[in-house]
């Protein structure tokens, strides 16, 4: 019922919008809205399976829409495949030195989306990313400790870079509106 999953997930879900939203009121209003699209596809007899997962993306759809809306901080446009540029306005949203609320929204949205990027590789590519990138091991370790050749590593690193930078780009043409 709408009353077992607003009191099971009300304030978790409070937490997870207000850590991505500068304005108590706007997280306030995208909770209230999230509770009340949950009742209507309630009530239209339409249940939700998993209730945490469905409210969690209808939140994160929220958030970004009013974030659209607002357009309190302007990035430049993505200009065909320019992946040099492309990467330094990420790598700047996600390392830079600027603590506005609208830079740590969109660094906190970056990291949960290389997170979820990272989570649907496949195993062994998932695997030779982070080792590389997390634990700073060497690609000829990898490659002795797996038993696979070093191009192998290189390859599904490769491919790991690849599916990260489409979904990236992905999300970063979403944020400015083509």
């Amino acid at each position: 019922t709408v009353a077992q999953a607003f009191a099971d997930f009300r304030d978790k879900l409070a937490f997870f919008i207000r850590k991505r939203v500068s304005r108590i009121e706007d997280a306030e209003d995208i909770l209230q809205e999230c509770f009340y699209q949950f009742a209507r596809v309630n009530e239209i007899g339409k249940p939700v399976e998993q209730t945490a997962a469905w409210l969690y993306r209808v939140a994160r759809n929220l958030i970004i829409n009013r974030y659209k809306k607002r357009q309190e901080t302007q990035l430049p446009s993505v200009h065909g495949d320019d992946d040099a540029n492309f990467l330094d306005e990420i790598s700047d949203v996600v390392f830079g030195e600027e603590t506005t609320p609208e830079t740590e929204y969109l660094r906190g949205l970056v990291l949960d989306e290389i997170e979820n990027a990272v989570n649907e590789l496949p195993s062994e590519q998932r695997e030779v990313f982070e080792l590389t990138e997390y634990y700073d091991m060497p690609v000829k370790e990898i490659a002795k400790n797996t038993g696979v050749s070093v191009n192998t590593v290189l390859s599904r690193k490769h491919y790991a870079v690849l599916h990260l930078r489409k979904t990236l780009k992905e999300l970063y043409a979403n944020i400015v509106q083509k």
